[in-house]
């Protein structure tokens, strides 16, 4: 394996530093919940911020549970062309996680591909388990499929997330495909975990995300749920046909690398385009930190490209690319 950059050690460890969430009680998790991410020179810097020409909207929308605070990002200038839609989920485990750490890819997506990009802040555990978060990620997307003309976009719509957001799409997928919509266009499932049956599969030592914070967050997302349910574990799900293109992107350095894998595999076996990418010295989480992680500017150029692929011309989204791509990024 390649070796993991300094910078990504170094942050492993100042995230060690702020405890475990295994440690804490469900009170002191709520309180955490409700301490949002700054917006400041260093928070900036690590975890990127706004792109120039994007315009950021705050607003609330209807769900099963109560209003969604939503993140609307739109570029200023007008296109000549018809605006996709993105819906995109955060990570954090289904546990933490907030709109402002979505700045970044959101906004990014938003300039790049000339998109309308609606994050979405989904109910977390554990004062909400499964299955509110899929609740509401279903119910935001159909939402946001009802209502594109007055967020602006009127083309095909994809769904986008990372870590938990990533699970969260996939099974989003899955459920517009059986309930009969809406129609999604593309999928790009950013390090997923797609098999929570796995319980073991963390290392104790790995970056980013330990064992211990693993089996926490698995168990207060869970509560009492079967996790062979395939809106817990997508890749358990009877059958994958008819479900959108997709990227997958995956992490050397990540214990939920092969959860990625499979889950393209499986896509491809029902005969689902895939695209695998893997980045080379990378962590769980590395789009999270472009300004930690050298392969983040890389990994979001590849987003950036297949989103605007697949959206501006659906037709040709269809292209099966059989070889998984190892990226070797600058370390």
């Amino acid at each position: 394996m390649a070796r993991v950059d300094r910078r990504v050690l170094l942050w492993n460890w100042a995230i060690r530093r702020q405890g475990s969430i295994a440690a804490k009680s469900d009170a002191e998790i709520v309180a955490l919940q409700a301490r949002r991410t700054p917006s400041n020179a260093l928070m900036n810097r690590i975890f990127g911020s706004v792109a120039k020409g994007v315009a950021v909207e705050e607003r609330a929308i209807p769900g099963p549970g109560g209003d969604l605070a939503t993140r609307v990002y739109r570029p200023r200038e007008e296109g000549s062309g018809s605006r996709p839609l993105v819906v995109y989920f955060h990570g954090g485990g289904f546990v933490l996680g907030d709109l402002r750490l979505g700045d970044w890819i959101c906004s990014e997506v938003a300039a790049t591909v000339g998109a309308v990009v609606l994050s979405v802040a989904y109910r977390l555990a554990p004062s909400h388990p499964f299955p509110a978060a899929v609740d509401d990620c279903y119910a935001a997307t159909v939402w946001a499929a009802e209502n594109a003309p007055e967020l602006g976009a009127d083309g095909p719509i994809a769904l986008m997330g990372e870590s938990a957001g990533a699970n969260l799409s996939a099974v989003v997928a899955l459920l517009a495909r059986d309930r009969g919509g809406p129609a999604i266009a593309y999928q790009a499932l950013l390090y997923p975990p797609t098999d929570l049956t796995r319980e073991s599969e963390t290392a104790a030592d790995a970056l980013i995300i330990p064992a211990s914070e693993t089996r926490a967050f698995r168990r207060l997302y869970l509560g009492d749920a079967d996790p062979s349910d395939s809106r817990v574990s997508p890749l358990l799900a009877d059958d994958h046909r008819g479900l959108p293109p997709a990227l997958i992107q995956v992490a050397e350095h990540d214990p939920l690398r092969d959860q990625g894998v499979r889950y393209a595999a499986a896509l491809r076996q029902a005969g689902v385009p895939v695209r695998l990418t893997e980045y080379i010295g990378m962590p769980h989480g590395y789009l999270n930190f472009p300004g930690v992680c050298r392969g983040a500017a890389q990994a979001m150029a590849e987003l950036c490209a297949e989103l605007a692929l697949a959206l501006a011309a659906p037709q040709q989204s269809t292209i099966d690319r059989e070889a998984v791509d190892r990226e070797a990024v600058d370390r």
